[in-house]
């Protein structure tokens, strides 16, 4: 069940929180439905017929298990972009996508640094920002983030990549790394996410934590659980109800 908006009023518990950490893909921006538009696109250049929903969601699903094979050792690292680039190779094989050209291909993996904000983002971000200083905590690469915020106009004061710190979330390294940078203890940083796993992690070690609930990540056909944890300091339909709940 969705909460209801409440008072404007900010919490006096949360008083003491000066940064914001953000989640980004999924909660921040649309990534699947901006792979759709970008697939459509590729279909209509190519005359191929793909079911890009599909796709995408493959796509985000399989990087996972890569991020967890780089973490095992610490010699095999390797970057977002990196993976997204695999992935897509056995993705465009798998759905029988053919005649790409090598820049064609770079291109479209290039679109995770382009993709769309939700409808509330920008906004949202806007607001947070006359109080917050407003960061990333994103597995993204910096130089993805960097790009995306720069095409989405997305208002950050600074990019925080789990690749500063060789460690993908939910490692407790990468949260860690933005306390450092921030120069702020855990209790006077908040992250923000539509994913629990995330939000868990960061809580573990003391941040505060805002769940951004994000229906339509997967999709319109979707039916996901947004049951939230009762111990979120917040919980809030979108970022301008997080802005609004903070007493923005």
């Amino acid at each position: 069940m969705i909460p209801e908006p409440t008072s404007t009023t900010a919490r006096p518990a949360l008083a003491g929180v000066k940064a914001l950490t953000f989640d980004v893909f999924g909660t921040v921006v649309d990534y699947r439905g901006s792979i759709v538009t970008a697939g459509r696109q590729l279909s209509a250049a190519h005359g191929v017929e793909v079911n890009w929903g599909e796709f995408a969601d493959a796509w985000r699903a399989e990087y996972r298990p890569s991020m967890d094979r780089a973490m095992r050792h610490a010699s095999s690292w390797v970057k977002v972009d990196a993976i997204y680039r695999t992935v897509l190779d056995e993705l465009l094989e798998r759905y029988g996508v053919t005649g790409l050209s090598e820049q064609e291909k770079v291109e479209f993996n290039l679109v995770w640094h382009r993709l769309q904000p939700w409808g509330d983002s920008v906004s949202g971000l806007e607001r947070l920002r006359a109080r917050y200083i407003l960061a990333t905590l994103s597995n993204g690469n910096v130089r993805l983030l960097v790009d995306m915020a720069r095409h989405a106009k997305l208002p950050w004061d600074l990019v925080l990549s789990s690749e500063i710190a060789r460690a993908y979330k939910p490692d407790p390294r990468a949260y860690l790394m933005a306390l450092e940078l921030l120069d702020l203890p855990a209790e006077e940083v908040m992250m923000v996410a539509a994913h629990q796993y995330d939000l868990r992690a960061a809580q573990h070690l003391g941040f505060r934590t805002a769940f951004v609930m994000r229906p339509l990540e997967h999709g319109p056909h979707a039916v996901p659980d947004l049951t939230a944890d009762d111990s979120f300091d917040v919980v809030a339909t979108d970022i301008v109800d997080l802005a609004r709940q903070l007493g923005l």
